[in-house]
């Protein structure tokens, strides 16, 4: 009977094992049904807003989770943005975002997840009038 090779459990970003990626960054949920919905046809990027957020995770800005729903539907472009295990630790909150499309927000967005996200960094000027208040 062969040898069974030894299991090895899967790498995640929180792993610190992983060399291609911080030990802890943010997390993105994204409503996979509204995403891209806020620029529609307009959007003149190849992919649309997707593609700017799969990059997020690809360059290890942020770890990606597609949401079939986010049950927030008539606000179009919903983004959550998820502490870092770090800022979770602190109490740190996701913070709810709606109609983050097009290249300006995302850059907002990007650079805000680069520097720590929620529960480090403040939220960017351009993002606070697109905050859904979750609490009322």
């Amino acid at each position: 009977m062969p040898a069974r090779p030894a299991a090895r459990p899967p790498l995640t970003a929180l792993d610190s094992r992983d060399p291609a990626r911080p030990p802890a960054v943010p997390g993105l949920t994204v409503c996979s049904l509204c995403v891209g919905e806020t620029l529609g046809g307009a959007d003149r990027r190849q992919g649309g807003q997707l593609a700017r957020l799969r990059e997020l995770e690809a360059n290890g800005t942020a770890r990606l989770t597609l949401a079939e729903c986010l049950d927030e539907c008539e606000r179009g472009d919903v983004v959550v943005a998820r502490p870092a295990r770090s800022a979770r630790r602190r109490s740190a909150r996701p913070v709810w975002l709606e109609r983050v499309a097009g290249d300006e927000l995302t850059e907002s967005l990007t650079t805000w997840l680069a520097r720590g996200g929620p529960g480090h960094e403040p939220l960017p000027g351009p993002l606070q009038a697109h905050v859904i208040d979750r609490d009322g």
